[in-house]
């Protein structure tokens, strides 16, 4: 009611001012709470939600809000959803939608994959004590990445918003210039390949790197430890210490620990061997999931170093005109040395270039000799919409055994959602169990096929919402081009911080994908918003979810 109230008073605010105004309201009605809701008050998932949405649609009329009925949409039915299959479509055409296998995140309760974004300390979003577990699946991914750099980018025009969810997301994108390196496995390899791919920001001090470093989950790891028992123990219990800081949200500051593998690689710049340890401060979702350890030039590597013998190499002078350290001052007080306005040492036929420009002739060298090459990373990753549960959009792809992958015609959609279907909360998606809805005829062969039973991420719904409410009842199209050039960018969006990397993040790509199907002609969905906080009852957010919130019936 608090967040409504803001939204109506502006809108009052502007008519009263002689503006016209586009004051909507709709409903985001597909999702695991919704279909959780319905399993345990044994009532089907639609009619349990058009009920709610009913009920709530009372208190809003009683409230007095301006809303404008006619522009009313409901994410859960037919006429909303076909669009979003419509785009899937769109986005697979593009090679912006695809399928693979890998490892991703599971909720145990929610029984479903979630994306990168909706785990929250190493927890579900939605459950905050249960942690996230990696499991193996074909999975559909849309490629925000490939919009990465925009979303980046386009952060400074968004003057509007608050700098608070900018920085979350520039963090959450996580833009990093380095170079990829690669270094050979000394000795016997597994079915994970013969080398190491490293990213690194400072590829000027190689000749420091005195181990390697893995991810405890990185996919080589099971070929080093295969037959050892001992080892493998050791690396399940770096995987549970991660989990655990996950799990209380700061990674960062997680007790160094490491296990040395006894298998080398060979560093490609000076052939020398240096030793594989696999550590739990090393992210699989950052970078490659492996990094050259360099201790006198690392502030994480040395203090690693330091706890485990390892070797601590100069390789770029740690005072900026070379000068020895004052007499007395212990080499710990210079060490580690991370400042580029040096020059190398102990680094070959690169002794004596400075920093910056050695990053720049080493990356070449690298490229130029078939092991390296100058990158960019980003943190951000593809966004995965797969979803193993009933209430959602069905995925408008079939299996065919002689086609393959196959999108279902245009002129076929909307793939309906099935009705009066068995739901649990185990064994898969529900939609598995709709047999006479699985199986169909392939539109390319005419042989047997059957439907994908995965459903879309909610907030592919909410990624797209409010460009529909311009003209709902609109059948030939999402949207009509040219009523969406007279109302956006929306003026003021108002909604909660807690969506700065979901929602905020997943509209903004949505928008630039519209815009490169020439749907829009706007960069941006909105060019202000307002986060309008939380109201804490009994010492928590009031929400749903937790089943603290009061009803506006009791008022």
């Amino acid at each position: 009611v608090r967040n409504y109230a803001i939204g109506d008073a502006l809108a009052r605010f502007m008519w009263m001012r002689g503006f016209n105004v586009l004051h909507p309201m709709g409903w985001d009605a597909f999702g695991l709470p919704a279909e959780n809701a319905a399993i345990k008050n044994q009532r089907q998932p639609k009619e349990w939600t058009l009920g709610n949405i009913e009920a709530m649609k009372k208190q809003m009329k009683r409230l007095g809000f301006a809303y404008d009925w006619s522009k009313e949409v409901t994410t859960c039915l037919p006429d909303y959803y076909r669009w979003n299959q419509w785009f899937f479509l769109k986005f697979y055409e593009k090679g912006l939608a695809y399928r693979r296998k890998s490892k991703v995140n599971w909720c145990p309760e929610c029984a479903t994959v979630l994306a990168n974004e909706q785990v929250v300390g190493g927890c579900c979003w939605r459950h905050g004590t249960t942690i996230v577990e990696q499991r193996e699946l074909e999975q559909w991914f849309f490629r925000i990445t490939n919009y990465a750099d925009e979303l980046l980018r386009d952060l400074d025009q968004l003057e509007g918003w608050p700098e608070k969810v900018r920085t979350m997301q520039r963090n959450w994108i996580g833009r990093s210039e380095g170079a990829l390196v690669t270094f050979k496995i000394d000795g016997p390899t597994g079915p994970h390949g013969d080398s190491i791919t490293v990213f690194t920001t400072r590829i000027d001090t190689i000749f420091g790197a005195t181990s390697l470093q893995l991810a405890p989950e990185h996919p080589i790891v099971s070929d080093l430890i295969a037959g050892n028992p001992s080892l493998f123990a050791s690396v399940e219990d770096l995987v549970k210490q991660q989990r655990a800081a996950k799990e209380v949200g700061d990674i960062g500051a997680i007790e160094k620990h490491g296990v040395a593998t006894g298998v080398f690689a060979i560093n490609p710049f000076n052939g020398e061997k240096v030793p594989i340890w696999v550590a739990n401060y090393i992210l699989m979702d950052y970078g490659t999931g492996a990094i050259m350890s360099v201790p006198a030039h690392d502030e994480r590597d040395f203090e690693f170093a330091n706890k485990y013998g390892l070797e601590i190499r100069v390789v770029v002078l740690p005072r900026r005109t070379g000068e020895p350290p004052n007499a007395g001052e212990p080499e710990s007080k210079v060490l580690p040395y991370s400042g580029t306005e040096s020059l190398l040492i102990n680094s070959g036929e690169f002794n004596g270039l400075p920093v910056e420009e050695a990053l720049v002739t080493m990356s070449k060298y690298a490229e130029q000799h078939g092991f390296g090459k100058a990158t960019t990373t980003f943190r951000l990753k593809d966004w995965g919409i797969s979803r193993q549960r009933y209430w959602g959009t069905p995925i408008p792809m079939l299996y065919c055994d002689k086609c393959g992958v196959v999108p279902v015609p245009e002129d076929q959609l909307p793939v309906i959602l099935p009705e009066n279907v068995e739901i649990t909360l185990a064994g898969g998606s529900p939609l598995t169990r709709a047999q006479e809805w699985l199986h169909v005829t392939c539109p390319k062969c005419g042989g047997p096929a059957t439907r994908e039973t995965d459903t879309m991420d909610t907030f592919v719904d909410s990624s797209w919402y409010f460009y529909r409410y311009t003209n709902p009842k609109l059948t030939t199209a999402p949207i009509d081009t040219k009523t969406i050039d007279y109302w956006f960018p929306i003026d003021q969006y108002i909604g909660g911080v807690e969506h700065a990397i979901l929602h905020l993040i997943y509209s903004r790509f949505w928008t630039k994908v519209m815009r490169d199907l020439g749907l829009v002609h706007n960069n941006e969905p909105a060019q202000r918003l307002f986060t309008q906080g939380m109201v804490i009852k009994d010492g928590a957010k009031m929400s749903k979810s937790l089943g603290n919130v009061v009803s506006p019936d009791d008022m």
